[in-house]
């Protein structure tokens, strides 16, 4: 009886992963299933839903971005070292006949553009390489922020019958950003623009459609073409909390007031026709930054803090 019990608990065991695998593939079927019902409540076909999502499998990769364990100070050097620097002034001037026809037609600085395909993907190096709707579908099967990935994968869907995308250049990072400026799926449906007019949009491997979709995106949500994104300040005093954020923002006296000042010591500018947001990614003990309705609409191109100001810092040197 005891050899049994031992032989019936050491199969258990060896087992139990498999089991347990079986049953996660099991109810990530039926969970597609549910995702083909509320893609077709919204809109997509019920052709296209169960053509597409017979296609998908089960995605251990897809990875929701988290916030980073490092400070600014490590990061910003590690992420755009001098040789980035070099690339990106390099290509500006490649690129110079489309960023600035790009920047006259939607009133984006080109410094910016070039700064976005940099960080995001690494001058077009890194544009996605799974299958977006497996990674979007697993991401919201994980069930952390699972609305939000529902919503993308609808979107994806609809890519593939509204914008024509191909399913086999429908391709991610892990996070379920694609292309060459890395846009969530919702963003390319409402603003993927033929940047260059040859019938099809094409966001991974043709840089005009990159540019101009990422370009017609900051454009169309209000890019200040005579403004910039922000500058880095230094805190006189403690700060209540509370203040730090993009949902806060006030006037550059009220954050005088505050004890905000000028990174050299000086005063903030008088004017009080802007509201601007005091961030600080690292805590009270790290940078601080106020930051401009720019940044607000670059953040919405990166996974971080971090990450978005390493693009702002890159946009710097390239203007340097």
């Amino acid at each position: 009886m005891i050899l049994k019990i031992i032989l019936s608990t050491t199969i258990y065991f060896l087992l139990s992963p498999l089991v347990m695998a079986n049953s996660s593939h099991h109810q990530f079927a039926d969970y597609l299933l549910s995702l083909q019902q509320q893609s077709i409540n919204a809109g997509v076909s019920a052709v296209t839903a169960e053509r597409y999502i017979s296609q998908i499998k089960i995605f251990k990769k897809a990875n929701i971005a988290s916030n980073p364990q490092y400070t600014l100070e490590t990061f910003i050097p590690q992420a755009i070292p001098e040789i980035t620097v070099s690339t990106a002034r390099a290509m500006l001037q490649q690129h110079e006949v489309l960023v600035n026809k790009l920047s006259q037609r939607y009133q984006v600085q080109p410094r910016f553009l070039i700064a976005l395909w940099g960080v995001n993907s690494r001058f077009g190096e890194q544009s996605g390489r799974f299958s977006t709707l497996s990674v979007l579908a697993s991401l919201a099967f994980k069930g952390e922020n699972e609305a939000f990935y529902i919503n993308e994968f609808i979107a994806a869907l609809k890519l593939i019958e509204q914008k024509q995308i191909p399913i086999a250049l429908l391709r991610s990072s892990s996070s379920g950003a694609m292309g060459q400026m890395q846009m969530m799926p919702s963003q390319l449906l409402r603003y993927a623009v033929d940047g260059d007019q040859d019938g099809k949009i094409d966001i991974w491997d043709t840089t005009e459609d990159a540019f101009a979709s990422a370009a017609n995106m900051l454009h169309q949500q209000g890019w200040q073409f005579d403004s910039t994104w922000g500058r880095q300040v230094k805190a006189t005093m403690m700060l209540d909390p509370n203040l730090l954020g993009l949902a806060t923002t006030h006037t550059f006296p009220q954050w005088q007031a505050y004890g905000i000042r000028r990174f050299n010591g000086d005063n903030l500018p008088s004017r009080s026709d802007m509201n601007v947001s005091l961030i600080a990614p690292d805590g009270n003990k790290g940078r601080f930054y106020l930051v401009y309705d720019n940044f607000r609409l670059l953040h919405q191109l990166t996974p971080s803090f971090h990450d978005t100001l390493a693009l702002t810092y890159l946009s710097e040197k390239i203007k340097q």
